[in-house]
């Protein structure tokens, strides 16, 4: 059976965890989450609701990978950049 080889990267604010998997090929963005124990190095995450991307791509977890992908988990927005950018202008003041 061919198999192909993606990386399942997850990312923090100061530190990425990035595993190497070894899969079947017609494996699917759910199947390298799971064979990438990506829960078990972070219980925090909450795997099943975090949105999922390939190479900066949302895609949905059924997608079938090719030999190479990198798979993203996207971590939710604590908040909305146009919100963060009008804070920071209020905090300059009028100019």
């Amino acid at each position: 059976m061919t198999r192909i080889r993606v990386s399942v990267v997850y990312a923090l604010p100061d530190a990425a965890t990035e595993i190497e998997l070894s899969l079947p090929a017609g494996s699917t963005v759910a199947d390298a989450l799971q064979g990438s124990g990506l829960g078990a190095r972070h219980p925090e995450a909450d795997l099943a609701r975090c949105a999922t991307g390939v190479f900066g791509r949302r895609v949905a977890r059924d997608t079938v990978l090719a030999d190479g992908d990198r798979v993203e988990v996207y971590r939710p927005l604590i908040a909305k950049p146009g919100d963060l950018r009008l804070q920071r202008a209020r905090r300059r003041g009028p100019r």
